[in-house]
Formats: C-alpha cells, sequence, structure tokens
C-alpha cells in the first residue's frame, strides 16, 4: 500500500517529493480524484470543499498540475452502480482525501464501500490524505469536539477530556473515538502546536493520545508520514512527536 498522510497537504518540497515519489512519476503524468466529503459537517462546508479545487488554500492540491482531476463524492456512491464509479478510481494515481470531520468521513468510507476496496486498490494508486482525510486510514482513531455532531456514525467511545488553553485556563472538550479504515496501525493528530488548533498543542496531544491504545504522531503543517508496503518514514520540515503509551 502507498500512502501519503499530511497535516496540511503538499506544503514543502520534501512533501512533494515524497508524493512524486510514490506515484513513480511526475504529478504531470498521474490522474487524481479528489474527494471533499469530511468538510461538508462544517457551516459553509461546501465554500470549504471548493477552497482546494478552485486554488484558495496555502497549500495546493487539486491545483498541482494534474494530467486529469476528478471529484469524488463518497456520499452519492451508494445511491450509484459500482460500475457507474469503480472505473474511474482502478484509473486513477492519486486519491486526495480533503479535511474536516475524520468521523464523518469514516463513516462514508464505509458507506461507500470504498474503505473495502481500498487495500487492494493502494497496490497501484496513492492515498493522499489532509489532516480528517490522514486521520481516517488509521485502524482508530480520535477526534475533539465541542459538540459531537449527529449523523456521522457511531464511536467506540465518548468522554470528556480537560484541555489548557493558549490563556492559560481549562476547557472541556468530547473526545470522540472510532474505528477507522484500518490502512494503519497508528494514529495522528494533525497540526501540532498550529496556533488555531490549541487542541492539538504539545500538552493536549499527550493527553488526546494517552487515550488511544496505539502509537500517535502529533504532526504539524511542514510534516507528513510516507507509506510504501508497511514500511514508513516521518517527511518533515517542521515539527512531529511520537506518543507511545
Amino acid at each position: 500500500m502507498k500512502l501519503l498522510l499530511t497535516s496540511g497537504g503538499i506544503s514543502n518540497p520534501s512533501i512533494y517529493s515524497a508524493l512524486v515519489k510514490l506515484l513513480g512519476k511526475p504529478i504531470a503524468e498521474s490522474n487524481a480524484l479528489f474527494i471533499p466529503t469530511a468538510i461538508y459537517p462544517f457551516r459553509y462546508g461546501a465554500r470549504f470543499a471548493w477552497r482546494p479545487i478552485g486554488g484558495q488554500t496555502k497549500s495546493p492540491l487539486c491545483g498541482l498540475g494534474w494530467k486529469s482531476m476528478g471529484l469524488l463524492e463518497l456520499t452519492a456512491l451508494p445511491s450509484l452502480e459500482k460500475n457507474v464509479w469503480l472505473p474511474a478510481v482502478q484509473e486513477a494515481d492519486a486519491l486526495l482525501f480533503w479535511g474536516g470531520d475524520p468521523l464523518y468521513l469514516s463513516y462514508w468510507l464505509q458507506q461507500s464501500g470504498l474503505a473495502d476496496l481500498l487495500p487492494s486498490l493502494l497496490s497501484k494508486l496513492v492515498y493522499v490524505g489532509v489532516s480528517a482525510g490522514s486521520m481516517a486510514a488509521s485502524k482508530v482513531f480520535a477526534e475533539t469536539y465541542d459538540n459531537p455532531r449527529g449523523g456521522s456514525g457511531t464511536p467506540l467511545t465518548s468522554e470528556g477530556i480537560v484541555f489548557s488553553t493558549p490563556q492559560g485556563g481549562e476547557v472541556s472538550r468530547t473526545l470522540v473515538t472510532a474505528k477507522g479504515a484500518g490502512l494503519v496501525d497508528f494514529a495522528l493528530i494533525p497540526h501540532f502546536n498550529h496556533p488555531d488548533h490549541p487542541d492539538a498543542s504539545t500538552a493536549n496531544a499527550e493527553k488526546w493520545a494517552a487515550k488511544l491504545a496505539v502509537p500517535v504522531y502529533a504532526i504539524d503543517d511542514q510534516t507528513a508520514i510516507k507509506l510504501v508496503n508497511g514500511t514508513f518514514e516521518v517527511v518533515s520540515e517542521g515539527h512531529w512527536k511520537l506518543f507511545i503509551r
């Protein structure tokens, strides 16, 4: 299997080079499908889904110069015959999973039937994850919520957790643990120490990781994890930390 799990997308030359190596050919000769599904549970999710397509994100993803680009919407697949959408997936060189809500994405990976196909498909194509798109690739993952959204599947566990705030105070979150696609045996915490994601500060990430019975990589937006047939490598021009329970 070939995966490139990122926090912030193809954000620097090292991650770009890792993607090209996984593809085995230039991006200009590669076909990609973009999967925006994870972003829809958020307010204005439709606008956020357009941003990577329209080149309005900090790190390019759809706009890297692919030979061809298509849109694969997981919520639509159960209503379609498999022979309608599967050929496009089989002909792709990369599946680009956008960020958002990993619990929602994991649910639709299962409901669409794509999760069952990924282990065989990834011998040829590359799974490229951004944030939640990376988290959902794991056997098990956790995400924090103010109030967990409905309609996102059934979590394994849901519990309260107290995190520190940048101002030195405390805030209560709900930590939801759920099953992912099972492609990797570790979990990810994206946006490590990002000012806009205080739940992923070093102190909070340590509390978060302690709730998972698997190794947990906290990675910042300049870091990715590259995997080829079970062998993985951290590709980073930033900061990351491994938490082992």
